[in-house]
């Protein structure tokens, strides 16, 4: 966590809090991966974006992944899911 924070201003970025107790009380049924057209990662971060609306750097932040990938994760998701 630390690192990040650091990470981000040497880049000149500013660094937005995360709201730890709110991301801490999360819980996620196994429901959520049933549909086994969707990864593991596929499915976890569809439901936090749609049910949570957890932003992306939450969402990176909780599966200590980058930003990026979260949101290429998420749009890979979203496009599977309209097919269905």
């Amino acid at each position: 966590c630390m690192y990040k924070i650091l990470n981000q201003k040497k880049r000149g970025r500013k660094a937005k809090k995360i709201d730890l107790n709110r991301l801490d009380k999360l819980k996620i049924p196994f429901s959520v991966f049933r549909n086994t057209d969707l990864t593991v990662y596929e499915s976890l971060v569809f439901y936090l974006k749609e049910k949570h609306e957890i932003t992306f750097r939450e969402i990176s932040f909780l599966l200590d992944k980058n930003e990026r990938n979260i949101w290429t994760i998420y749009h890979r998701a979203k496009k599977k899911h309209e097919e269905k």
